[in-house]
């Protein structure tokens, strides 16, 4: 008598290549999978799933994926790119709609917001998702980048993790009463998102605000409450942060994250 055995969930996962740390993800999520098929396999649950990541540079490929990344770049000229691609409104319809997993690093976290501070003349146009306010280039220029280390409680360890920060947004206020949908929404998708949307904001981690110049004070703009920035935040589908986890050798958190896409697409 032989045994059926379940094939293995098949998940594509693709990185938007619009500009900025592209091939950055792919290698740590190709770590991450590699990682995570290494796991002690359950018996008693299904195994584990085989991921397939691609580049995103248009709506169809964009349609082959059950999750997303949005990199880091200049946020500015990835909508600009987006719009002219005809893939704002596909974006859009991915993250809010079809509410399919989505994490945006930097410049990918501005474009996750629903309303950004400090944009370029005329503003930019954004995907939302994430009914937060965000601050651009909260640390000031590209030769002021810097690492810090990071207390992250979703890893569940007590190692910190070392956030590359280049131009870094951060968030400045979670938006607790969003209003309509805006960004030029049609309102068929308007509606399925005021309907659909019940998950509030969570913070996942917070870095110290950086010191005034020539006092022993943290400024007071920006960010959460006291002495610290908000950088990295969750809202039901979309998880944002502030730092660029692709410039590292640290792989947990994209492992955390497909284990999350895994999980969100058993309850779609």
């Amino acid at each position: 008598m032989t045994v059926d055995t379940v094939p293995p969930q098949q998940i594509t996962v693709g990185v938007l290549a619009l500009q900025g740390g592209v091939i950055e993800h792919i290698s740590l999520l190709q770590k991450a999978a590699a990682q995570l098929s290494q796991s002690p396999a359950d018996s008693s649950t299904a195994p584990t799933p085989q991921f397939n990541f691609i580049q995103v540079r248009n709506a169809a490929q964009l349609s082959q994926c059950d999750a997303l990344i949005i990199p880091g770049g200049e946020s500015t000229t990835m909508a600009i790119v987006a719009q002219r691609l005809g893939l704002l409104d596909p974006l859009r319809e991915f993250v809010k709609v079809q509410h399919k997993p989505t994490w945006g690093t930097c410049a990918g976290l501005v474009m996750l917001a629903s309303e950004a501070s400090a944009t370029k003349q005329g503003g930019q146009e954004l995907i939302g998702g994430l009914d937060v306010k965000v601050l651009r280039n909260r640390y000031g220029t590209q030769i002021q980048s810097f690492v810090g280390d990071l207390k992250l409680p979703f890893l569940e360890e007590e190692k910190p993790f070392r956030g590359v920060f280049i131009r870094a947004p951060v968030v400045e206020e979670i938006i607790t009463n969003p209003g309509s949908a805006t960004q030029k929404e049609d309102d068929e998708i308007a509606k399925l998102k005021e309907k659909s949307r019940t998950e509030k904001v969570e913070v996942l981690g917070t870095y110290p605000k950086p010191q005034a110049q020539g006092t022993g004070t943290t400024t007071q703009d920006g960010g959460g409450e006291g002495g610290e920035d908000i950088v990295a935040v969750r809202q039901g589908n979309v998880f944002g942060t502030s730092f660029h986890p692709e410039l590292t050798d640290d792989v947990r958190i994209h492992v955390w994250w497909l284990k999350q896409v895994v999980e969100g697409l058993k309850k779609a």
